[in-house]
């Protein structure tokens, strides 16, 4: 029994000694090599505010690897880029770039990495070619120094290189929008918007058209929104004129509005440049109120309202016509008045025929009263309703003799007293 674990132990030595020790490896050569590029397309436009995606590559590569017993394995290769950090700096573009630089860890040699930035181009750029420059940061293995069989210390080499990375810009009309005027332009009305609109842009457009467009919920809205202007070379100045209204739950004051113009380019492709916003100036909308004193008329007479009506908008009323809404205990056979044309502030008197009924209730009354008109445009506009005040109270003494059935009773009692005394005096 002895001698079988004997046997045992001398195979396990033989063993040992027979098996080769573990074996390093180490690289004589090779370091990174880091490339830009932009991802997608490199095109772009004055005014494009854009996320620019630049693919970051390590192209290093191990030339001599050596494998011994005694040597100690290496943590990192030194083809490998630690701690890369990549920006952008716009160099002579006529671009901003929003975006700082930014730290995306380490590449190992053959792979690739993005990173993103947001980037303007400026609205006024002149096309061409252009170079960004890409700034890269990173340190790599440049030697790793062996102590004995179990130590080893790593030197470390910074690197910063600026990579050109091309971008274009292709022309573009770029407007811009002054002298702006309205005409008429007056809250629930019609009117016109007139500007000058230029080409300071690169293009030259053909087949021209300017549009005006409503900007979010503005209260002028356009009816009559485009102007074929046809070529529109740099520089070209345009006066054109839109039609547009405005809501009637608006208020005078300044709205925006969006002006763009939709061309062909030099290409012969439909293009349409960056809308420009611009104020329009709205003023007050026409307005109507009664200004005439209370009207007073007795219990079943038939007499004449006049009513005074005012201009208090901050526009002229033209054609205008009043008109009564005549409602128990009131009738009326003349319901209609013709004022006119009435500027702001000016004043017109309608007259209407009205009948009070016999049972009408002795108190005051409300009669509905509203005005139809035109605008400066000739759009047919009425007016808010008004109410115009009437008093009622009861017939005086004196008031009878003036009623139509006395006096027709006095009449004939008058007429049939005079014969009697005509007979009596020729008998």
């Amino acid at each position: 029994m002895k001698l079988k674990y004997l046997l045992f132990a001398c195979l396990i030595v033989a063993a040992c000694v027979i098996m080769p020790a573990s074996a390093g490896s180490k690289y004589l050569s090779g370091e990174p090599e880091i490339s830009l590029a932009i991802s997608g397309t490199n095109e772009y436009s004055p005014g494009d505010d854009v996320t620019l995606t630049v693919s970051v590559q390590n192209s290093g590569m191990k030339n001599v690897k050596i494998i011994q017993s005694d040597i100690v394995d290496r943590d990192d290769n030194p083809d490998t880029a630690k701690m890369v950090n990549v920006g952008i700096d716009s160099g002579k573009a006529p671009v901003t770039i929003k975006s700082g630089s930014q730290m995306i860890g380490d590449i190992a040699g053959g792979a690739t990495k993005s990173v993103s930035f947001k980037m303007e181009v400026d609205r006024y750029a002149e096309d061409g070619e252009y170079n960004l420059i890409g700034v890269v940061k990173y340190k790599y293995l440049y030697f790793a120094e062996q102590s004995g069989t179990d130590a080893i210390t790593y030197y470390w080499k910074d690197v910063t290189e600026e990579i050109p990375l091309k971008i274009t810009i292709k022309p573009k009309i770029v407007i811009d929008v002054s002298d702006v005027r309205t005409d008429s332009m007056n809250v629930g009305t019609e009117g016109y918007i007139t500007m000058n609109v230029k080409n300071t842009g690169y293009e030259s457009g053909k087949n021209s058209v300017i549009k005006l467009s409503r900007a979010g919920t503005s209260a002028v809205i356009p009816t009559d929104s485009s102007v074929f202007v046809g070529d529109f070379a740099p520089g070209d100045v345009k006066s054109v004129t839109f039609k547009a209204s405005v809501s009637e739950n608006a208020e005078a004051k300044n709205y925006p509005v969006l002006v763009s113009v939709d061309y062909k380019d030099s290409d012969g492709k439909e293009q349409t440049s960056d809308s420009e916003t611009v104020g329009v100036d709205v003023g007050g909308k026409i307005d109507f109120e009664i200004v005439s004193p209370t009207t007073v008329l007795q219990v079943g007479e038939k007499g004449t309202i006049e009513i005074e009506y005012k201009n208090t908008g901050a526009a002229t009323a033209y054609n205008a016509k009043a008109r009564i809404s005549a409602v128990d205990p009131f009738t009326s056979n003349d319901d209609t008045a013709y004022l006119g044309d009435l500027a702001p502030g000016e004043t017109a008197t309608g007259r209407y025929e009205v009948t009070v009924d016999s049972t009408a209730t002795v108190k005051n009354y409300g009669i509905d009263s509203e005005i139809r008109y035109r605008d400066s445009l000739d759009n047919s506009q009425i007016s808010d309703s008004m109410k115009a005040e009437i008093e009622i109270t009861k017939k005086s003494g004196m008031s009878v003799l003036t009623s139509p059935i006395v006096i027709t009773l006095i009449l004939f009692v008058l007429i049939g007293a005079g014969y009697f005394v005509f007979k009596r005096r020729k008998n």
